[in-house]
């Protein structure tokens, strides 16, 4: 029989697979062949992933429509609103450092009014809104629970008008234009002429204050060519300040007017611009000079 098997190496029926030494059937070449997943858990991977790409597709639906945006905003006023019912609400604000920006103006970029939750108001969005008024240049705003908003303000200070093609504006210490502020509102303030005035007009503004009683005079200065200041004062007399250390020389004219009276005369224009000595122009038939006169090029 088994001669038999020796020169008959194959049986009826299927043909019997060599195992290796593990118990693992192996191909005609020896190697082990690697079992494939059953087919229903291909089926559930599939599934699973088609179920997840469907339920992505529909949250990125909610989203595009805004349904989830209006539901999240629902939820938000609905939290506020029970705040508000527990005593979080507006019941004043308070406002220091206003002169003259008007309370209904900040009223009215808040967008409070009493009884509203107060931690819905965003003290942040608020300092931006007040920042952007006419008059406020700087502003604080706190939340003070359980019922105050606090708001500090500081305003813009006027300096002068400044008048450039034939208009007038209010210009501040910082030399910038304040919005909305009419020129005729502060007949006090100087006239500044001249195109590079609000980087230059914080330090004259100054010298002239440096000497108050020529200050009460002084009507409007003309910036000349961007470098030198003439000043005109009050009787239509123009005092014509040199270049270099116009300080000194305003120094120099409240002296003169001080120990003669000088600007009593009748005097026309007054010339500093020389550092030796003093040039006064009177009108015809006026008493003479104090130092002679001198006539040169306007510069």
């Amino acid at each position: 029989m088994r001669l038999l098997n020796l020169l008959m190496p194959w049986r009826w029926g299927k043909p019997r697979r060599s195992t290796n030494r593990r118990g693992t059937r192996a191909t005609s070449a020896g190697r082990p062949r690697v079992r494939k997943a059953p087919d229903w858990r291909l089926r559930r991977r599939v599934a699973l992933s088609a179920g997840a790409a469907l339920g992505l597709g529909g949250l990125v639906g909610l989203w595009s429509n805004g349904w989830i945006e209006r539901q999240a905003t629902i939820a938000q006023i609905s939290f506020l609103n029970a705040t508000a019912n527990a005593g979080l609400k507006v019941e004043d604000v308070l406002v220091e450092g206003r002169n003259r920006t008007e309370r209904s103006e900040i009223m009215d970029v808040l967008g409070l009014f009493r009884g509203a939750p107060i931690l819905g108001f965003d003290p942040h969005e608020a300092k931006a809104a007040l920042e952007g008024l006419p008059w406020v240049q700087e502003a604080a705003v706190e939340r003070r629970l359980p019922g105050i908003v606090y708001i500090h303000l500081s305003e813009r200070n006027p300096l002068a008008r400044w008048q450039i093609n034939e208009q007038l504006y209010v210009i501040d210490e910082a030399g910038e234009v304040i919005r909305d502020a009419s020129a005729a509102a502060f007949p006090t303030l100087p006239v500044l002429v001249g195109e590079d005035v609000p980087e230059l007009a914080h330090e004259l503004v100054a010298m002239l204050d440096s000497e108050p009683e020529l200050r009460q005079r002084v009507t409007a200065a003309v910036l000349m060519r961007g470098r030198r200041w003439n000043v005109r004062l009050a009787g239509g007399i123009d005092v014509r300040l040199p270049e270099s250390d116009p300080h000194a020389a305003w120094a120099q004219l409240a002296r003169m007017q001080r120990d003669h009276k000088l600007l009593e005369r009748d005097v026309i224009t007054i010339d500093l611009r020389m550092p030796d000595r003093l040039v006064v122009r009177t009108a015809p038939g006026a008493a003479p000079s104090v130092q002679g006169t001198h006539k040169g090029e306007e510069t």
